[in-house]
């Protein structure tokens, strides 16, 4: 094998290692961690892009409403599983976890079903936004028949303050709130949510 060759090699090898995990294929779900993370066969963590379902594990240690649900949901849905999945142009998320999407035998994606049921918030984060304004539009009828965790907002107890850079909204009173130089001001938790803001970390807005 002479050098030309061992170096063409290592260059299809090193791009085969390198688009792997990334391409689009079928995948087995061994386990489901909570309303929106899940273990692959291959090992990988992988987080739905676009969705966050309510902290099943939070510093205080009780869960966030809907999270048993939304865990108990998803593992109904894909644990044990070949599905589909298709990468986000994200690739990671900073945890190292995977991002992506993951579609069902009847071609809904999984965060579809969980947003729809009211059991996971549409979320905005840059290069893992392909299906947004789907999941949006899925979550608005959510708003409307207020289901899961969209029939417990309340109407009022704004103002919430917005980040139009981020799409995440905070309690009037967060420090982090302050800083903000672009927002948006909410009436109230329906009114962000249907607008497709999600809750910022820290102080969060949700759950009131």
């Amino acid at each position: 094998m002479n050098c030309k060759f061992r170096r063409f090699l290592g260059i299809i090898l090193g791009l085969l290692l390198w688009a792997g995990p990334l391409a689009a294929r079928d995948v087995r779900v061994i386990r489901v961690i909570d309303g929106d993370t899940v273990v692959l066969a291959s090992g990988y963590h992988l987080r739905y892009a676009g969705i966050n379902a309510p902290e099943l594990h939070t510093r205080f240690g009780s869960p966030e409403p809907f999270a048993r649900k939304a865990f108990l949901r998803n593992r109904q849905l894909v644990e044990g599983k070949r599905l589909r999945f298709e990468p986000a142009e994200r690739r990671k998320d900073r945890y190292g976890r995977l991002l992506g999407y993951l579609f069902l035998p009847d071609g809904r994606l999984v965060s579809e079903v969980l947003v729809s049921e009211g059991l996971a918030m549409v979320c905005y984060y840059p290069g893992a936004s392909r299906y947004y304004r789907k999941l949006l539009a899925i979550q608005r009828r959510a708003l409307r028949e207020e289901r899961g965790l969209f029939g417990t907002l309340d109407r009022g107890r704004g103002p919430y303050i917005g980040n139009i850079r981020s799409r995440r909204f905070h309690r009037k009173d967060c420090p982090e709130a302050r800083h903000i130089r672009r927002r948006r001001i909410f009436k109230s938790l329906r009114e962000a949510f249907w607008a497709g803001y999600c809750p910022a970390r820290g102080c969060r807005p949700w759950p009131p």
